[in-house]
Formats: structure tokens, sequence, C-alpha cells
């Protein structure tokens, strides 16, 4: 029997290779390390070619694809919005990313979300079904009958319902898009795992700080990408008017989630956000799990700009 990516993970105890390194404050001067970068930051105009810099910069796609996998992308497709309301993640960004995919040897690429609008008209006016579809990705709607309830082990959530084609992927690549939310200051990275699974999630809002750290630690995404193209400074999660939204150019990739969850924090400061980790709670339990570090801007950091 195949191997799932979950039991993969059990046989390698994963998460070890995590660091944990305390941090209080955001905004680390950024140093420029002299190779085996973990953590990287390109900024450009060309949302594809800002893509494709920032997987090279990391080591390329085929050090975390094998011949063969089956590949679970995640962008956010909650919202019945155009690209420019940047509520959802950039098509441009899912296209360039199911295309390096399939290129280093994936067998088949999901493209999927839960939506909270319908995901009919979400998958359409986010433009993500076709620009994934026009890349070589299978984009089906999330079913009820594929979610099934599972043991995640984590402080708050032991048990929940999960998509079952993202539990069976051999790798989960994470696409968030960088917005305000009204719960949680922000969403990023690891809230963006809240649409990998079913049930009544609005009854996770009151521990959601706890929620989404433990979804990271169940899920472990093999590599993340974050979209900044756009980002949404206000009246998130859905957003309201282009007024709110704010042109960025950049593309931040890792496989640490709280490196790229605090980067991105640090993105909204002209928004009127204090850097201060307290307010952003998820980011200081996801240290003390061991998930990865805020310091961001330390080794293995590095930055370049494009066009």
């Amino acid at each position: 029997m195949m191997a799932t990516r979950r039991t993969f993970f059990k046989v390698l105890g994963a998460g070890a290779a995590w660091a944990l390194s305390p941090a209080t404050k955001l905004g680390s001067m950024p140093t420029m390390p002299d190779g085996n970068i973990d953590f990287a930051v390109v900024r450009g105009p060309d949302a594809a070619a800002a893509v494709k810099k920032a997987v090279s910069m990391l080591g390329g796609m085929e050090k975390f694809i094998d011949k063969g996998d089956v590949v679970f992308v995640k962008p956010n497709i909650s919202w019945d919005r155009k690209p420019e309301q940047a509520a959802t993640t950039n098509p441009i960004v899912v296209e360039t990313v199911v295309s390096l995919v399939l290129a280093a040897g994936a067998k088949k690429v999901i493209v999927a979300d839960n939506t909270c609008n319908d995901a009919r008209r979400s998958y359409k006016r986010s433009g993500i079904r076709e620009a994934a579809e026009k890349a070589g990705a299978e984009v089906p709607y999330m079913e009820a009958r594929k979610f099934i309830k599972k043991d995640l082990g984590g402080e708050v959530l032991k048990q929940w319902e999960v998509y079952r084609e993202a539990e069976d992927a051999d790798k989960i690549i994470n696409l968030p898009v960088a917005k305000h939310h009204g719960l949680s200051n922000v969403t990023l990275s690891m809230k963006n795992l809240m649409g990998l699974i079913g049930g009544r999630r609005d009854l996770l809002h009151q521990k959601l700080p706890e929620c989404i750290v433990d979804l990271t630690a169940y899920f472990k995404p093999d590599l993340t990408i974050l979209d900044a193209v756009r980002i949404l400074k206000a009246n998130g999660p859905q957003g309201s008017t282009l007024k709110d939204v704010v042109r960025m150019d950049t593309i931040a990739a890792s496989t640490d989630p709280v490196k790229i969850d605090a980067f991105g924090i640090s993105l909204f400061t002209d928004a009127g956000f204090d850097n201060d980790l307290a307010l952003f709670p998820h980011i200081s339990l996801a240290e003390k799990k061991g998930l990865g570090t805020s310091d961001f801007g330390g080794a293995g950091y590095q930055e370049i700009k494009l066009g």
C-alpha cells in the first residue's frame, strides 16, 4: 500500500527539523546569507517571475517535490472576489506554482479550498480555477463526503473533519494571500489551513490562535509561498473597497510558516498594525510548539528586487 503523506511524516518524525527560536519583536534587519537560504523574499511587478525566483533561491521546486508525487496546493479561494480585491490568492501565483510543481515531476496537482462563499462563484471569480487548470491542475470542489474525521492530537483540536485528498497527498504547498482579518487581525499562512477542514469552523473562533497552530502542526506544509502582490489592509477577510488594497509586488517563500507569518505582519505596518507579537498570539504559540521562528530576518534570509 502506498504510504500517505501522514504516514510518511510519522515514520520520519517530521517537525523536528523546524527550529524553536524565541523572539518577542518583529522587524529584524535582514542579513545576506552565504548559502543555504530558507527564507526568500522577491519584490517586483512580475508576479510569475517573482514566484519562480523565490523558489529558485530556496533550491528549486525539485528540492520539495519528488517524481510521481501527488501534490495538494492550497490557495485562498474563500470569497467571491476578483483578484484586484486581494481577498483571494493571486491566480498568477497559483498558475506559476502548479507549473513549477508539474515540471519538477509531480504526477498530479490538486488545487482546492473549502470556501466560505459559494464554491462555484468563488473558484470562477477569483480566476484561480481557470489559471490552475490552464497550468494542468485538477481543481475540484470540496464535497462534504470527502471530509473524514481524524485525530489531530492538538491542544484544542483533538478530532476534526479534514479533507481526504489533502490528507492523502504526498506534499502540501500552502499559498496564502496577505490580508486583514477581523478576528485574528491578519490572515497569512497558518490561518489559510482552515480551508482544509470541514465541520462547524465558526465554533473554533473562540480559540482561533490555538486552532490554527494545531492545524499547522498537523498538516505541516512542505512549502509556503506568501502572495503579497496586493494586500488587503482593512475590512478583511472579504474586503470592501479597492481603497483598502495596497500594491506590494512582494512574494515570500519558506518552509517555516512562522517566519512567513511574522514577515507578513511586517507588511501591514503602514496600515497601522503594531509589530508587537502579543497582538498575534498564534506566532508565539507556534514558536512554543516548535513550528518555526519569528526571526525571519536572521540567518538564511535573502531579499532581492526584480525589474
